[in-house]
């Protein structure tokens, strides 16, 4: 009898230990709320099953734009914030939603358009006046309308060419209330001019006979940056989870595996992580 109830006692300890052992396992996993533009390019898709390999944690990515993931990450919603909007990011780590921001990339935006260049803007470099005549010309604009960085981005363009396109809503001026790959097909789709970043403008299946207009000025620099939502505001965080994301991402191997991520030759990221000190050129 002793027996018996030993060797049960043996097999309930066995089976709740492996039950435990599945679902420690099944843990293993953060979510990164991130943006359309990381998606869509297909940068997760390359690096992450890196990052998997190494370390045995799954990331589950929300793309949406990034006003939408700071505001999902500011509930809580997530372990990891990866979006490109640094005054927002900045503000979120202010407000204790985050730890501590770095910067992980950058790319730039472009403004494409039809071949006709209605406006007469292919070529230029100079983005404020390139809007200006835009504006004056009154030829379909496409734009996100969606709060994501790259809609911020815009916004602060039109601002700086003094043009009110919020009074322009619904005429030349349109928003499409989408990510920048539905926004680029309803753009072309129209004739319009659009902003995109230059990554997924280069993944971007559905060009047609669209081009680069407008690309080449510093204003249009399109920095990215890194975040571990804070646990101390937020206590389901995975933190110790989240951390090795942030730090794989900013470390050597990271950079590394964003600077070699390419379609046609193209690199889409460059990688300047603020805590990666010397990175190595990727063979």
């Amino acid at each position: 009898m002793k027996r018996r109830t030993l060797l049960g006692f043996a097999a309930t300890t066995l089976m709740v230990f492996g039950l435990n052992n599945i679902a420690t396992a099944q843990d293993r996993f953060i979510v990164v709320q991130s943006t359309t533009s990381t998606q869509n390019s297909g940068l997760f898709e390359y690096i992450l099953p890196m990052f998997q390999k190494k370390t045995g944690i799954e990331v589950r990515v929300v793309a949406v734009g990034t006003g939408q993931a700071i505001k999902n990450a500011s509930n809580g919603d997530g372990d990891v914030l990866f979006v490109h909007a640094k005054p927002a990011e900045e503000k979120f780590v202010a407000d204790r939603d985050g730890v501590e921001r770095f910067d992980v990339m950058y790319n730039d935006f472009v403004i494409v358009g039809p071949p006709s260049d209605p406006a007469g803007v292919a070529g230029m470099d100079d983005v404020v006046s390139a809007l200006k005549k835009i504006a004056e010309a009154k030829v379909p604009f496409a734009s996100r309308g969606d709060d994501s960085g790259t809609h911020k981005a815009e916004r602060r363009l039109w601002s700086a060419a003094g043009v009110d396109v919020s009074a322009a809503s619904g005429d030349w001026y349109r928003e499409t209330g989408s990510g920048m790959g539905a926004t680029l097909n309803t753009g072309t789709g129209m004739g319009a001019y659009i902003m995109t970043d230059r990554a997924t403008w280069i993944s971007f299946g559905n060009k047609g006979d669209y081009r680069i207009a407008v690309q080449g000025d510093p204003i249009m620099f399109n920095q990215y940056g890194i975040i571990l939502v804070n646990p101390e505001k937020h206590p389901n965080v995975k933190a110790d989870l989240g951390q090795q994301f942030v730090d794989w991402v900013l470390s050597t191997e990271g950079q590394n595996a964003i600077r070699s991520y390419e379609i046609d030759g193209q690199q889409l990221f460059f990688p300047n992580a603020t805590s990666a000190g010397d990175i190595q050129k990727a063979s």
